[in-house]
């Protein structure tokens, strides 16, 4: 049997683990004590959970974030959510087929009485805001209690192998995402005042002011004097023939496979949506030795930061704007996946129809809010507070700036001593969270001597870590704004030491050295992928920004600087005509080219909305064309939105089906949100074991 394991990787370390036996529908095999039993599958190559109720459809790995039951299996004899279930040496573990069976054991519980926790502040989430909340709350001694559903803190932050931008002092740029939420974790460890809850899903926020909790399968309630709510964001999902095939899922769950797993999921993806999320995590499946076959954005440009999508180019990843996909093709699982050109009116142009063979379709076509918590605290009257993502969809480093923001708040409320928000943070946060601006164009210096860095930054973002790193002060940005584009300043006081390649998070800076031959300088390339391919006397193609190949050149040297040990400075002897030029290395042996084969796709109305509960976009629209204008009856009457998540996936896309019918949206009841916010046993409630 094939095993799906990342074995090595150019940023992740590969930690030790224990392997355990289980056995998958009687059949023996392998995984790792603790790892999660999704993973554990798909590292095995099992990538179907079992088979839908309803219609027998194929059901895998969706959110990989306990927020639907598409991953739905049988852990000894107990239907589990398996991205959620760690693991354990001789699980029996079979598919689920239609509905759960009842577990066999017909004892009667023992049942207990719920405890209740007052504290005076509670924090719902763990990720890059939550945690910066409470360590402003840690460092003012304020009795603060911080919960996470998962088995560590620092959501997203954990599945980051990427730099980060913004500034080194306020936003740790530069440094890596899980880095970063190790920085933090250390950080918030040293507060005796904080108390942190992990394995707990906040579940629901009752009329009486408290928050029920499921902490390590128990049921749990805390009552908070003040509540922050630090949620993040859930993806959103695009309604298309196939959208629910195993093998169709979104950036998180695919990041949560390959770089907190360490799990090759794929072997040749085509990524759905161009912003920041879509770019990044097609860099990251190169990484981890995934094919990425194309990147496609429905948009005139990708929506994300440039250089992100300038990496993935230059890497030999084609970019298709204004396409969208129109189907997922396979039987069983995903097998290809057809896309085409959208015309000025969003239709599909006929013929030009492209099909890919791929066996994953990653959508990434932005974020929603998770604040039903926060919503449902403000409509009880509590003291509530929201920061980062659950806030306002912006950059990690934004939601660490609110994190801080709103903890400073809280503090104040309780009249602990301590000043004034500082006026500078409110801008600060703004500024983190503002939309990159237009590509511009910019000419490289015109000497040809010495040794100096070039910049390929041509868009406004907010990121200037290269004039913190370097040693003489000579790098700096337009109007010394950290929305400046960066440029040196004195071209004499470089002294090559190649700081600035290093910290770069979007790979963007690279160096020119004419001082042994000027006909043939030295370039030196920032490189993060695969190092055996750059191995020294290893002739490579380099490319330029767009990631057109200027030539075949020799790698002569392959350092690293101490601090980014991840980041490979390739030094390469190159024509002068060329020097200035080069950007990257091209590392994707080939092109997958697609099929212009027309394959006629099947209607739209035939894409699933609610995959929960199977219902399509083509029974939506009939309800919505008979008059219907209430969530609520149509989920009386189709049972969409009555599924494990809770209409989370299909709530956006039916007020969609509603824009795409014409209807003023003011005439449109939304659905009532009503306790519980997640799925949890019936017997937690009782205390039960």
């Amino acid at each position: 049997m094939k095993d799906h394991r990342i074995t090595k990787h150019p940023i992740l370390e590969i930690p030790e683990r224990t392997q355990v036996p289980f056995t998958w529908n009687g059949r023996p095999m392998t995984g790792y004590a603790g790892e999660m039993i999704s993973s554990a599958l798909f590292a095995g190559g099992v990538h179907i959970f079992g088979h839908h109720s309803k219609d027998r459809s194929p059901q895998g790995i969706f959110c990989a974030n306990g927020q639907c039951s598409q991953c739905l299996v049988m852990a000894d004899d107990l239907p589990v959510k398996s991205c959620m279930t760690p693991l354990k040496a001789g699980m029996a573990i079979e598919s689920a087929e239609g509905l759960p069976t009842i577990p066999r054991d017909n004892a009667i519980p023992q049942t207990a009485e719920i405890p209740i926790k007052e504290v005076d502040v509670l924090i719902i989430g763990g990720g890059p805001a939550g945690l910066s909340a409470a360590i402003e709350l840690g460092k003012l001694n304020v009795d603060t209690l911080i919960v996470d559903d998962k088995d560590r803190l620092g959501g997203k932050l954990v599945l980051q192998t990427h730099k980060f931008f913004g500034s080194v002092k306020d936003s740790h740029a530069g440094t890596r995402g899980f880095e970063i939420g190790n920085i933090l974790q250390e950080d918030l460890a040293a507060l005796n005042s904080v108390e942190i809850w992990l394995n707990t899903t906040a579940v629901a926020v009752f009329s009486d002011k408290i928050i029920g909790v499921e902490k390590d399968g128990r049921y749990q309630k805390v009552k908070p004097k003040k509540l922050l709510v630090a949620t993040g964001a859930r993806e959103k999902m695009l309604s298309f023939p196939g959208n629910t095939l195993p093998g169709v899922y979104g950036a998180g769950a695919f990041q949560t496979l390959v770089n907190r797993d360490l799990v090759r999921c794929s072997e040749q993806v085509l990524i759905v949506g161009g912003g920041n999320v879509g770019l990044i995590a097609g860099y990251h499946a190169i990484q981890a030795g995934i094919a990425v076959v194309a990147l496609i954005e429905a948009l005139p440009q990708v929506g994300g930061y440039k250089v992100h999508a300038d990496k993935l180019k230059r890497l030999g990843v084609p970019i298709y704007t204004g396409h969208t996909v129109v189907s997922a093709n396979g039987t069983d699982k995903v097998e290809s996946v057809t896309i085409a050109r959208l015309d000025e009116n969003w239709n599909v142009t006929p013929g030009t129809h492209k099909i890919f063979e791929v066996d994953t379709v990653l959508i990434a076509v932005g974020l929603a809010e998770v604040n039903e918590f926060y919503l449902k605290a403000k409509q009880w009257g509590m003291d509530v507070y929201c920061a980062g993502d659950a806030q306002e969809i912006a950059e990690a480093s934004a939601a660490m700036f609110t994190g801080k923001i709103e903890g400073h708040k809280i503090a104040q409320t309780l009249k602990v001593e301590v000043e004034q928000v500082p006026g500078d943070w409110d801008a600060k946060a703004t500024i983190l969270k503002s939309r990159p601006g237009p590509a511009t164009h910019r000419k490289p210096p015109a000497k040809e001597e010495g040794v100096f860095p070039i910049f390929h930054c041509y868009q406004e973002v907010p990121c200037n870590p290269c004039t913190s790193v370097c040693p003489v002060g000579a790098v700096k940005t337009q109007e010394d704004k950290i929305t400046g584009l960066p440029y040196l300043a004195d071209l004499d006081a470089c002294t090559g030491c190649a700081s600035c390649l290093a910290v770069c998070p979007g790979l963007s800076v690279t160096m020119v050295d004419f001082r042994e031959d000027p006909s043939h300088p030295f370039v030196t390339l920032p490189y993060e992928v695969w190092r055996e391919k750059v191995a020294i006397g290893q002739i490579v193609p380099v490319t330029d920004l767009d990631g057109a190949i200027l030539g075949y050149f020799p790698v002569e040297k392959v350092s690293s600087r101490r601090k980014f040990p991840g980041t490979l400075l390739v030094r390469l002897k190159v024509h002068k005509n060329v020097a200035k030029a080069a950007v990257g290395i091209w590392v994707q042996e080939k092109q997958i080219e697609p099929s212009t084969i027309y394959e006629k796709e099947p209607p739209p109305d035939e894409a699933i909305v609610c995959r929960c509960e199977r219902v399509t976009a083509g029974e939506i629209r009939n309800i919505i064309r008979s008059g219907i204008r209430d969530f609520n009856q149509i989920k009386a009457l189709t049972r969409a939105g009555m599924g494990a998540c809770g209409s989370k996936t299909c709530r956006p896309m039916i007020w969609r089906i509603f824009q795409e019918e014409g209807i003023d949206l003011k005439s449109v009841t939304d659905r009532v949100d009503r306790p519980l916010f997640v799925e949890v046993p019936i017997g937690v409630f009782a205390g039960c074991d």
